[in-house]
């Protein structure tokens, strides 16, 4: 081979190398077409905007709740470990990064051999019976990323990175609503022990007529009558306790969303302080990829898995590897570091697999097959918040018009109280008419109490399902 030849040679082995490292035996990621609704079933129009873009301290206005909200964004255990995912994913990120870079060694070493006289080594020995050699070398191997496996790498790198990213917005949306709801619930029981304790107080009145009636010898009272009245009055009576052992646990559970110990929450707001808004836009059904962090966490596995079945597919495939190395080599110690003792090495190879061809191949099937399990994922996680917004639509829609149906029946039991109560000082009705519409009231404002707490806490989720909270 002439200079010209091997200079041709030189420029054409680079060339070749590039041309083969930009090849790609896999295709790029393509988001399947999820057909998504033009609009939330249970809703009669939906637009661009959605309650999500709010950031979770504008959404939520209540100075108690924001700072519960933001202890268990601090110190909740679940956003720390998401936390922690997020770092070991960025080390992997940074490692996937030298992918392209050789990996070089140093090696330093000593040899002492003392063979057989009568062997061929001994033989040349010259009166010696052993002989020392003495190394040290630096070393690199290369292995060139042909046929697009080191990108396919960073690639699935990178996207498990940016999905553990998503999967603590998720966590964080999670952490936000269900201290929200939490916090809703603590404030019905409130509400509720408020009321129980309102109608205790108006059945030991209830009971103190009774008694004054059955005394002044009114023909409609007796002693039946008194204990009627008394049971009825036993019965609100054992409703306290379960309320403040609710109160209780509900405490705790807020405490532990926010990483703290059991304990009170402070709180002075009341629950008919709490206001549902009077719109809560959920934005268009195709939107809820983009702002929802749990179904992009999803997607961006879809994505990492369709990377690996690239690298899984290049293993399939020749591979190119560099080694060098230089370094000193001297069978005596004196002679170590000499010019002489200077050695240099260097080699290039393609390893075609041929008999353990079924291991890469069977690799590259199981990768698919993942692939394929993740696009299943994908699909059902879209399919699972298109259905949670549309539940959440659903239940504000259904739960203002039972809140305003219940606020009409507890305005009119109350006044049936009323009348109750002054025919039954007249000895023109019965204690029974009296017990029951007290126990009618009481059911009704409790029930109240308990449909605002579900609006609350539907529009809770709706800002969730559509991905509000993280921000």
């Amino acid at each position: 081979m002439d200079r010209k030849d091997h200079l041709r040679y030189l420029l054409l082995v680079p060339i070749a190398v590039t041309i083969i490292a930009s090849c790609k035996v896999t295709r790029d990621y393509q988001r399947p077409d999820l057909q998504f609704p033009a609009q939330y079933n249970g809703v009669s129009y939906s637009d661009t905007s959605s309650v999500s873009d709010m950031p979770w301290n504008t959404f939520f206005t209540e100075p108690a709740l924001q700072a519960l909200i933001a202890k268990g964004i601090a110190h909740n255990n679940d956003m720390l470990t998401a936390l922690k995912n997020i770092d070991i994913a960025d080390q992997q990120l940074k490692q996937a990064k030298l992918f392209w870079t050789p990996q070089v060694s140093g090696q330093a070493g000593y040899q002492y051999n003392r063979p057989s006289a009568n062997s061929l080594n001994g033989s040349f020995l010259q009166g010696k019976n052993y002989f020392q050699d003495h190394q040290v070398t630096l070393n690199l191997t290369w292995e060139l990323g042909i046929w697009g496996k080191i990108r396919r790498q960073k690639e699935a790198a990178a996207d498990q990175y940016l999905q553990t990213y998503e999967a603590k917005k998720a966590v964080q949306t999670t952490v936000v609503s269900d201290i929200a709801k939490g916090f809703y619930n603590l404030l019905m029981l409130d509400k509720q022990l408020t009321i129980t304790r309102e109608n205790l107080v108006l059945s030991d009145s209830t009971l103190q007529i009774t008694t004054l009636l059955m005394n002044a010898g009114t023909a409609n009272v007796t002693q039946l009558s008194i204990d009627q009245v008394k049971a009825q009055r036993e019965g609100i009576a054992a409703r306290i306790p379960l309320l403040e052992q609710n109160i209780i646990l509900q405490e705790n559970a807020l405490q532990l969303l926010t990483g703290a110990y059991p304990g009170e929450i402070a709180r002075s707001v009341k629950l008919t302080d709490m206001a549902a808004p009077q719109s809560v836009p959920a934005g268009l059904p195709a939107t809820i990829v983009s702002r929802r962090p749990d179904v992009r966490a999803a997607e961006l596995d879809v994505m990492a898995a369709n990377a690996r079945v690239g690298v899984a597919a290049a293993d399939m495939y020749p591979k190119l590897t560099i080694t060098s190395g230089i370094g000193f080599e001297s069978l005596r110690a004196s002679d170590w570091f000499k010019p002489a003792s200077w050695l240099a090495n260097a080699a290039g190879g393609i390893v075609q697999p041929i008999l353990n061809k079924r291991q890469y191949r069977t690799q590259y099937e199981i990768a698919k097959l993942n692939r394929d399990n993740s696009a299943i994922a994908f699909r059902q996680s879209v399919l699972r918040a298109v259905g949670e917004v549309s539940d959440a639509l659903a239940q504000i829609d259904k739960l203002k018009e039972q809140e305003r149906a219940t606020y009409i029946q507890s305005a009119d039991l109350h006044r049936a109280i009323e009348h109750a109560l002054l025919l039954y000082q007249g000895d023109m009705a019965n204690y029974l008419e009296v017990i029951t519409a007290q126990s009618n009231a009481l059911q009704a404002d409790l029930g109240l109490a308990n449909i605002h707490s579900n609006l609350l806490t539907a529009v809770v989720e709706l800002y969730r399902s559509t991905g509000g909270g993280w921000k």
